[in-house]
């Protein structure tokens, strides 16, 4: 990565402009999302755009970056710039990484592996989720040298959460990123509305098909059936669906059952509501990975999962997917922060929206910063190059920002004064 690249991208796009030549996104997040949303199904864009109850705290994410100002200082040299930093040993090219995102493949048809490829162009850390459409096996080779993880949603099966970890460290993942928010899904008023689950359609359940002990533990019998939907035209297009993104022959899954056996499946075992603090000595027993907590809002919370000892925190609070009116991330992180006092990582993510929120993250606390649904967006705008162009840009905006702000490096923005607006 060039120490001056943030000038070389601007040159690049003002050039290529002279010859009429245009980034295949916008670069004004606003414009980005409303060509996402043109591309989108209805039932896409309310699950990847839509938040919990009355969105109050997906609105909060954002606008709490508000409450905190940089305050750019003057005559420092800063012609040579690094916008580079380290993470859980791991040199990367700027402060940030990609976000778990589930059922990528409603974004695009080519879903986790378009992502994985653009981080490896790119170099920017990945967290593969758990709820993928690809499995990690296969971003995993895509991704060649650059770090990824692996988000983890802790099933009512601990044999299949054992197996999971053992896959993600046999394809080389940097850690665990254990999701704690999400034991039940948030009160998602858009998907309500168009009563739409995508999994209940076999979609994001590709960590779970690819995988052994699942497939085993789909010839169980089922203790509590689910309820069967009346029979229907819409219901022969699910069962159809299912069917076709179960792996093998779409004839051998229909005659079989096997992806609707699979969907029953994962719905019966996705999560536990019943972990506590106590179960998370099981996860060191299963892996040797560095274990992140992701969902972490009160610094009692951080404090206790330092005693467990985890090796990092990731501050988030879904992208306001699950509890409405809950803490933006950005206000839950300072103190956060002050409980850590640098012990482990912290991650944050949740209304991250540019290069700025990024120098905001890092100067409260932040090790790198999670970006989520803006490379949902350019995902399903340009596929693979929109991604590759999301993260090109926010490098630049970042080191802009960085230096226009009178810091060379990340260092230095991680010790930048910010004003606190009064409410």
């Amino acid at each position: 990565m060039s120490k001056t690249y943030a000038l070389e991208r601007q040159r690049a796009v003002y050039i290529g402009g002279v010859s009429g030549k245009r980034l295949c996104i916008p670069v004004d997040i606003s414009l980005l999302e409303a060509a996402a949303q043109k591309r989108l199904s209805a039932e896409a864009w309310a699950y990847i755009a839509g938040g919990a109850g009355r969105e109050r705290t997906m609105a909060s994410n954002v606008s709490a970056f508000d409450r905190w100002a940089i305050v750019p200082r003057m005559l420092r040299d800063v012609e040579k710039r690094d916008i580079s930093t380290t993470l859980f040993g791991r040199k990367i090219p700027a402060p940030f990484f990609l976000a778990p995102i589930g059922v990528l493949e409603m974004a695009h048809r080519e879903a986790d592996l378009a992502v994985a490829r653009a981080a490896a162009a790119t170099g920017v850390p990945f967290i593969f989720s758990n709820q993928a459409s690809v499995p990690m096996e296969v971003c995993a080779a895509a991704m060649k040298q650059t770090p990824h993880f692996f988000q983890l949603y802790w099933s009512r099966s601990d044999e299949l959460v054992a197996h999971f970890l053992e896959r993600a460290k046999a394809c080389g993942s940097a850690g665990i990123v254990v999701t704690l928010d999400t034991t039940m899904l948030g009160w998602r008023t858009r998907d309500l509305d168009l009563a739409f689950l995508p999994f209940l359609r076999g979609m994001g359940i590709a960590q779970y098909t690819s995988d052994p002990v699942f497939y085993r533990i789909m010839q169980e019998p089922d203790p509590s059936p689910a309820p069967k939907p009346r029979p229907s035209i819409e219901a022969i297009r699910v069962l159809i669906a299912a069917n076709r993104r179960f792996p093998g022959s779409f004839w051998k899954n229909l005659r079989t059952g096997a992806g609707l056996r699979a969907v029953r499946t994962f719905v019966r075992i996705y999560s536990r509501p019943n972990i506590t603090w106590q179960d998370l000595p099981v996860l060191r027993q299963y892996t040797d990975l560095p274990i992140i907590l992701k969902g972490i809002l009160h610094p009692d919370d951080a404090r206790r999962a330092l005693d467990y000892g985890v090796d990092g925190l990731y501050v988030s609070n879904h992208g306001g997917r699950q509890v409405d009116g809950a803490i933006a991330a950005i206000e839950a992180l300072p103190a956060i922060a002050a409980a850590v006092q640098g012990k482990v990582p912290i991650l944050v993510d949740s209304g991250v929206r540019g290069g700025a929120d990024v120098f905001k993250a890092l100067a409260l606390g932040a090790t790198a910063v999670g970006i989520g649904r803006p490379y949902c967006y350019a995902l399903a705008v340009a596929g693979q190059i929109g991604v590759e162009e999301l993260l090109l840009n926010w490098m630049a905006d970042f080191e802009l920002t960085m230096a226009l702000a009178g810091c060379k490096n990340v260092e230095e923005v991680r010790q930048a004064p910010l004003l606190e607006r009064k409410p």
